[in-house]
């Protein structure tokens, strides 16, 4: 046996490597459902069965959820969030979810609320807010989103317990960001 011999091993066809397969979910992720059967397809011949793909299915299923909010977002509208929080009084709230701030030493955690008007983190006995007029850019890496100031600065940066979440804020924060600056 040859103990580099996975090197130079030649991948069936149709076979990507776990970084190509991420990279093609980060592109589908930023377009649309044409390509998400084929990446189911593609994971299944990805690893052996021996193999944990755990995170690549929680990535499909991030891909579904994000599918199904874009669904409704095409109807002209955005999810409704029932919450009474006291944070954000009468606003209406479009996303709640678990999520902490990588930035804070202590990384606390909380929930990440985005209503018509801004996003907000509220735990640890803190609560910080973003409006979206202030805000730029709106990006995802892995887990994590960023809100970005014009000046590039970050006017905030949460991280999410799944892909899931993390997708869907991203996807929603762009949609009210956008539809706050046509106002």
């Amino acid at each position: 046996m040859n103990l580099f011999g996975w090197i130079r091993r030649k991948r069936a066809p149709g076979d990507l490597p776990r970084e190509h397969w991420r990279a093609a979910w980060s592109a589908a992720v930023e377009g649309t459902e044409a390509h998400d059967a084929e990446l189911r397809r593609q994971l299944d011949g990805l690893a052996p069965a021996d193999q944990d793909v755990e995170v690549e299915l929680e990535m499909l299923d991030a891909l579904e959820q994000l599918r199904n909010v874009q669904r409704i977002a095409v109807s002209g509208s955005l999810p409704a969030v029932e919450t009474r929080h006291r944070v954000i009084g009468a606003e209406r709230c479009h996303f709640s979810a678990p999520a902490s701030l990588p930035a804070d030493h202590g990384q606390a955690s909380g929930r990440v609320l985005l209503t018509p008007v801004r996003a907000v983190f509220v735990g640890a006995g803190r609560t910080s807010a973003a409006a979206w007029h202030g805000v730029h850019r709106v990006l995802r890496m892995e887990r994590d989103v960023i809100l970005v100031r014009a000046d590039h600065a970050p006017a905030a940066h949460f991280r999410f317990n799944t892909y899931g979440d993390a997708v869907v804020c991203a996807f929603l924060a762009r949609q009210l960001k956008g539809a706050r600056a046509r106002l």
